[in-house]
Order: C-alpha cells, then structure tokens, then sequence
C-alpha cells in the first residue's frame, strides 16, 4: 500500500460519524446496509449521511452496489485488512510480535 492510500484511508477514519458508520457497516458484514438502514441506526440527517459515504467511499473503505431506488453500502474487507496490514507491516522488526499486557488492554478499550 502507498503512503497516500493509507493516509487517506486514516483520514477518513479519523472522523466521529465516519468511524461510527464504517464500524456499523463492519458489524454488519458483506451485505452492508442500504442508506436508509444506516441514517435510521445512526439517526443522521440525509445530507450528512450522503457526505460521510461519499467520503468513505472516496477513500477506497466501502463498496456502494444500486439495488432498484436503493444505494447498499458495505465496507471493502480487502482495503480494511490492507490498513491494517500496512499499519502492522513492521511491527517489531517483523519478528512477529503479539500485542499483551497493557497495550493490549488499551487496543480492547
């Protein structure tokens, strides 16, 4: 992954109401949600929902399919292991390290 993709990606991420919708949409698996499914969960105004997709969306994080009236979103599994992916790439030298103790208990909370 290029620098720039994960950038973009972290920064899309780094918004209350875009993290609370990628985790919705995570949570929710494959077959996402359509738009009006999300806006009721979240209770979010159509115009601010409309954004916060666009953006997540632009970033590579989710999938939006059409189905007849309704726009279905789902996250991009592949993207969001890549990230993660990226972000551990050199974790410990690569000498395969596991998260315990402390930061473990931090990266539950």
């Amino acid at each position: 992954m290029k620098l720039q993709t994960a950038v973009a990606r972290l920064s899309a991420l780094a918004q209350e109401t875009r993290l609370s919708i990628f985790r919705l949409l995570v949570q929710k698996g494959p077959e996402g949600l359509c738009a009006g499914d999300i806006q009721a969960r979240l209770k979010l105004a159509p115009a601010t929902l409309s954004f916060h997709l666009k953006e997540l969306t632009q970033a590579g994080l989710l999938k939006a399919r059409q189905d007849g009236r309704f726009i279905w979103y789902a996250p991009d599994f592949k993207a969001m292991n890549a990230l993660i992916a990226y972000l551990g790439e050199n974790c410990c030298s690569g000498a395969g390290c596991e998260i315990t103790g402390a930061a473990a208990e931090d990266a539950k909370a």
